[in-house]
């Protein structure tokens, strides 16, 4: 896996969810996966229709209703499934273990969503993390996730520096200062597991 593929995977705000629910466990019928993740019917479909389109979810034949299908991950889904399942449990935990408040981990107590679930499942919060695992500036990180714009990769920074997934600081060696980026707290823990997969890919 590449970047690209990491970027075209969590295009869909989805994606990663569904993924990590069949690596748990949860059966591939509409119905039980809709539960799993919470998701709404049309952005669930939109999700689980890009995810067969990549190649890591097929229908399960014999399986299910033809209106109601079932599906299963495909060999290449289900390595990703794995790291979807680890960055999920990751952006949970170890928010926690870096002091964050009970209720902004997965749901409060009253069900609702909170702002780390929600940030995961924006596109670009995970491969910005990967990304800046060592120390990157601005145009580094658009240049390895491109075709990010500019506006949409300045919002997902401040967004990753304000739930301190994200640290910045002043790069001294540049004239004028250039701030740096480097994952932080857990986001350090969320970019690591497609961070392997993906250095693996690049040096084999």
């Amino acid at each position: 896996m590449d970047i690209d593929t990491l970027v075209r995977i969590t295009s869909r705000a989805w994606s990663l969810n569904i993924l990590a629910s069949l690596d748990a466990g949860v059966p591939g019928r509409q119905a039980a996966l809709l539960a799993a993740t919470g998701a709404s019917r049309t952005a669930f479909a939109q999700s689980l229709g890009h995810l067969v389109e990549l190649g890591l979810l097929e229908r399960n034949p014999g399986h299910g209703h033809p209106l109601r299908p079932e599906f299963r991950l495909t060999p290449k889904g289900i390595e990703m499934a794995a790291i979807a399942g680890q960055i999920l449990k990751v952006g949970s935990k170890a928010a926690r273990a870096n002091g964050a408040d009970e209720e902004d981990i997965g749901k409060d107590p009253s069900g609702e969503e909170t702002a780390s679930r929600i940030l995961l499942r924006r596109a670009w919060t995970v491969p910005i993390l990967v990304v800046c695992q060592t120390p990157r500036h601005f145009g580094e990180i658009r240049g390895a996730l491109a075709p990010i714009s500019d506006r949409a990769l300045s919002q997902s920074l401040k967004q990753l520096h304000a739930h301190r997934w994200l640290k910045r600081t002043t790069d001294p060696q540049m004239f004028p200062p250039r701030p740096l980026y480097r994952a932080d707290n857990a986001g350090l823990g969320i970019g690591a597991a497609p961070g392997a997969i993906i250095d693996q890919a690049a040096n084999p």
